[in-house]
């Protein structure tokens, strides 16, 4: 008869092997490539204003309580970032240059940019005006590689643009993504099937697409520091301390993702969140740290095209509980204002709390397209 830690070690040794297998075999018939635009907003400002380039741009507001959404490169060099505070942006870099979003010509490339997927695959999932998966698994042009169909878009996309764009190349959704991000801007890199579970395990849990500062925090204080400490945590073990999002950590630790890249994909919800570094306790704190996030929700919104009916506050407390509050109005939302009216009304009742807020979240669902006679009203209070 076998002792406990037999079973124990034989057990583990049969789910290694098995999740070996899942890595290997289904991912060597999958050819992913995500691409990722660089600093798109804030190049087309650059490349359309021969004045802006080679300087720190931000796109956004720079009124007091305005927002950075995109910086260039030459601003990311102070450590300026999207959904930062103007006023922090522009004290960490007294040079900066901020421009007035503008999301129609961001939209024209963004199509120019999709023609150019649609030239090689049918199968494209947007994520947003400036990346997208696509499944090259089959392509239109018989090119063996996947490797060689990111280097003919790259080139294409700068050719007809004047923009670059980084890409990823694997062998399924979540490895492509980590690819792209490896060498931008302007890079390639390809993570195939043998090197997917060793690049994973080298990385920070806070690099994985998909784990947010909260997770990662809660992960590091869990003694999870690394893909390989994920790795080595069980499947019971992450679902109860990361719920449904449990199994998605431990089959990704593995450089395993089932996911498909889905070409019908609806958005069912915009949304946008923020983790505090000091715990908000009064309301007139946790409203004005709501003010990026209104901004962040409204500049997609805007530039999709999209209005919603229903707007959801998500607060999740210093000891990780989570509460969610939900108001839908008759008509579609069709201002920012109203979007921070309905949500402000929502965090009212929060207050007082016991527990400090560590994270505020607004979004904005049962989406559908705007109506031409509110776009007048749909522009960007910056």
């Amino acid at each position: 008869m076998l002792a406990p830690n037999d079973v124990s070690d034989r057990e583990r040794s049969n789910v290694e092997r098995r999740d070996q297998d899942a890595a290997f075999e289904p991912a060597r018939q999958r050819k992913i490539i995500h691409i990722d635009m660089d600093a798109f907003y804030a190049s087309v400002e650059q490349r359309d204003n021969p004045e802006l380039r080679g300087k720190p741009v931000a796109v956004g507001g720079s009124r007091e309580r305005g927002v950075v959404a995109a910086a260039s490169y030459e601003a990311r060099k102070f450590g300026i970032r999207s959904a930062m505070p103007s006023v922090t942006a522009k004290r960490k870099c007294p040079d900066l240059i901020f421009v007035k979003p503008r999301f129609d010509a961001y939209k024209d490339v963004s199509r120019q940019i999709r023609a150019i997927f649609a030239e090689y695959t049918p199968i494209i999932e947007p994520l947003s005006l400036d990346e997208a998966y696509l499944d090259a698994s089959e392509n239109l042009k018989g090119i063996a590689l996947a490797t060689h169909i990111a280097e003919d878009i790259r080139a294409k996309i700068r050719a007809e643009t004047g923009l670059t764009a980084s890409a990823g190349v694997s062998y399924n959704k979540f490895l492509a993504k980590l690819a792209s991000d490896y060498r931008k801007p302007d890079g390639l890199f390809v993570i195939t099937p043998k090197m997917g579970p060793a690049f994973v395990e080298t990385l920070p849990v806070g690099k994985f697409h998909g784990v947010g500062p909260a997770t990662t925090a809660k992960m590091n204080r869990l003694g999870i520091q690394t893909g390989l400490d994920l790795r080595a945590q069980t499947h019971s073990f992450l679902q109860q301390h990361f719920g449904n999002a449990g199994p998605f950590y431990y089959w990704i630790a593995r450089g395993v993702d089932d996911r498909p890249v889905r070409a019908d994909r609806i958005r069912k919800s915009v949304g946008a969140e923020n983790t505090f570094s000091d715990d908000l306790f009064t309301f007139e704190a946790a409203r004005d740290a709501l003010q990026p996030i209104f901004e962040k929700v409204w500049r997609y919104c805007e530039g999709s095209r999209i209005g919603g009916r229903t707007v959801t506050l998500k607060v999740k407390y210093a000891d990780f509980r989570q509460i969610t509050r939900s108001r839908t109005s008759a008509a579609s939302i069709a201002t920012q204002a109203e979007l921070e009216h309905l949500a402000v009304t929502l965090l009212g009742p929060v207050f007082p709390v016991q527990k400090g807020i560590r994270l505020l979240g607004v979004s904005l669902s049962s989406l559908e397209e705007a109506r031409p006679t509110l776009d007048a009203q749909l522009k960007l209070n910056l």
